[in-house]
């Protein structure tokens, strides 16, 4: 099985009945990884077969997950690299975290036929990218807006900018890369050359 199945899933919320297992987790991701391997597609994957994969009842599966869009999201997630860590020293430091961790899940997504062959079959599935986009993309949106504002604050961005449309400008070139050109390269050093690109007409100007 692929070392996907290996990795611990991530809490995305508060979690109703007894304490999470991260075995039995293990486990379950790992039967639905197993499962696609097989090449079932996502969208016949029921938590009842999901639970006889992993040799656990479905009700252990519905303490940990409100359905299985829920979990899905997770096996996305077990696949991903971390959230980056912010270093906290800069606007600029904390926004090429940002984008490295934008680079490597692009990355990652080439290299993995798995994770590519998922992400594609979400997409064809809206309550399953809806819940993706719920519980992943948008906290990490807020995550990159709540940066700029800090920057604005902390006077290395312009205020008179709209940080939403900001935010745009330093993910856009990154996605473009990424989703729209997949055979595009994405070196190293890619992450600071756009927000230093960026940067360059949005620093405040002294007067």
């Amino acid at each position: 099985m692929s070392g996907l199945a290996e990795s611990q899933p991530r809490q995305t919320g508060p979690v109703r009945g007894r304490p999470r297992s991260e075995a039995v987790e293990r486990s379950i991701i790992g039967a639905v990884i197993k499962l696609l391997e097989d090449g079932v597609p996502l969208a016949e994957l029921s938590i009842e077969r999901i639970a006889r994969t992993a040799g656990v009842g479905k009700a252990t599966i519905y303490r940990r997950w409100n359905g299985k869009e829920e979990l899905f999201v997770d096996v996305v997630r077990t696949a991903e690299p971390p959230d980056a860590e912010l270093p906290g020293t800069s606007m600029r430091d904390d926004l090429v975290a940002l984008l490295e961790q934008l680079r490597q899940r692009g990355l990652m997504t080439r290299s993995s036929a798995l994770l590519h062959s998922v992400f594609a079959q979400m997409k064809s599935s809206p309550k399953v990218w809806d819940a993706y986009h719920a519980i992943v993309v948008a906290p990490r949106r807020r995550k990159q807006v709540a940066v700029l504002r800090r920057g604005q604050a902390n006077g290395e961005l312009r205020t008179d900018v709209d940080v939403e449309l900001v935010n745009d400008l330093f993910i856009g070139p990154m996605l473009f890369r990424t989703i729209m050109q997949p055979n595009s390269a994405l070196p190293e050093g890619l992450s600071e050359q756009i927000v230093d690109a960026v940067l360059e007409g949005l620093r405040p100007v002294s007067s």
